[in-house]
């Protein structure tokens, strides 16, 4: 009786429910993305009456990303409050002012080091450099987002499994030649590439590489660009320099992360797998509607990917959404903004400044595929701004715990749900 009494005790003293069922977990970030960001990209690429693979789930709940210091969160401390279920300053990177986080679950981990630490397999997965915060957070400390080196560094000392993403030029010293890139930027003389080896990592460079990868690999690191595999520039940049929105040959992020699926998951692994496009937050803070609504899309075959997935392996949680709403993002329909004058089209919303077309900015229109009655519509993107903003974010969860993502959730509690399904633990 005394030792039902102290086990009592002790649930009350750590604020913990009892075991429930644990699963793996699937984070989704689309850096950036806001409501506006998805009706935009649902009506350019499936029409009016069409659905994204966002829209196929099930449960909602409206976001609030405030932070320490900031209404808004920026995108390393939104990725730090995620790995750690707390809330931080803006400055933040895995530590906050400097100071080490005493996460949710009292430890000073994040959620992914303990998963590792736990040995559950674990993923990275970014469309931008390795160093961008929206995944490097969850295994990386510093003191400041731009100690690049440091990230890099510790993201290949982590543990983790599989790494795919660019920023080929932190993982190589000055002077070095790499595949995608003339030198390397790191000026501490480490090769991480050579180090990566060392620890046992495959080291992939290409779409093709990453296709062909054998089903037996058990540590990977994809390196798929000198930095990002995007261009993030205006689309008038893009156009004077000949450039598409992606670099070609870089796998998309659906690509990679069917290639991590079917690693991690291997012989029902339990596993742990943080994913971004960073794509659809850098388009979208040059005000480049056109490569904010193809990195979305991008995003969306992932989701449909993951979707998939749970089909076969209820015992998964699919979660998705952003840490802030970049450019404020909102369609228009085109008679709102095709203005004649003197006989000819202006493309421009007669309420605001110059509107994103097909082309960029004051171009012709997006142009829907019909609708169920066959009519196709025109609409053009208006941005709020180029910096992040709070928004109208929102996040969806499907499979194992998506019951949990409902009505209004804080930034904090998104950890919470993982945690429950990876430690079957319920942190109140």
């Amino acid at each position: 009786m005394k030792s039902i009494f102290i086990i009592f005790a002790l649930l009350i003293l750590f604020n913990i429910s009892e075991a429930q069922q644990k699963g793996s977990v699937i984070f989704i970030h689309p850096d950036g993305t806001g409501v506006g960001h998805y009706n935009a990209a649902r009506n350019l690429y499936y029409g009016p009456d069409g659905m994204l693979n966002w829209d196929m789930m099930t449960h909602t709940a409206v976001y609030k990303c405030h932070i320490k210091d900031n209404i808004s969160a920026s995108s390393n401390a939104g990725a730090t409050v995620h790995a750690y279920g707390v809330k931080v300053h803006s400055d933040a990177y895995g530590l906050d002012e400097g100071e080490e986080i005493i996460s949710r679950s009292g430890k000073k981990m994040s959620i992914m080091q303990e998963a590792i630490e736990s040995g559950i397999k674990t993923g990275l997965i970014n469309t931008g450099s390795v160093i961008e915060p929206g995944t490097g957070a969850f295994v990386a400390q510093v003191t400041k987002r731009r100690n690049f080196q440091d990230i890099a560094y510790q993201i290949v000392e982590s543990g983790v499994n599989v790494i795919f993403a660019g920023g080929e030029e932190w993982y190589l010293p000055v002077g070095t030649e790499g595949i995608h890139t003339k030198s390397g930027k790191r000026k501490d003389s480490l090769n991480l590439i050579e180090t990566a080896k060392q620890k046992g990592y495959t080291i992939i460079y290409t779409r093709e590489e990453l296709i062909n990868l054998p089903l037996n690999t058990e540590k990977v690191i994809g390196i798929f660009s000198e930095s990002h595999t995007f261009n993030d520039k205006t689309e008038e940049q893009l156009r004077e320099s000949n450039l598409q929105n992606y670099k070609p040959n870089v796998p998309t992020v659906r690509e990679m992360t069917e290639a991590a699926l079917k690693i991690l998951s291997r012989d029902g692994n339990q596993f742990f797998l943080v994913i971004e496009e960073e794509g659809t937050d850098n388009f979208s803070n040059v005000q480049n509607a056109s490569g904010t609504l193809e990195a979305l899309k991008r995003a969306d075959d992932a989701i449909g990917t993951a979707l998939d997935f749970i089909n076969k392996n209820p015992n998964t949680l699919l979660l998705t959404g952003a840490d802030s709403d970049a450019g404020g993002l909102i369609s228009i329909e085109a008679y709102s903004y095709l203005l004649r004058k003197d006989g000819n089209l202006v493309y421009k919303f007669k309420d605001s400044g110059p509107i994103d077309g097909a082309r960029g900015t004051g171009t012709e229109p997006f142009e829907t595929p019909p609708d169920k009655d066959g009519k196709s519509r025109k609409f053009a993107v208006v941005w709020a701004t180029m910096e992040d903003i709070t928004g109208s974010v929102i996040w969806r969860a499907e499979g194992l715990n998506s019951e949990r993502m409902k009505g209004t959730i804080d930034n904090t509690e998104i950890y919470k749900i993982m945690y429950l399904t990876l430690f079957g633990i319920d942190l109140k």
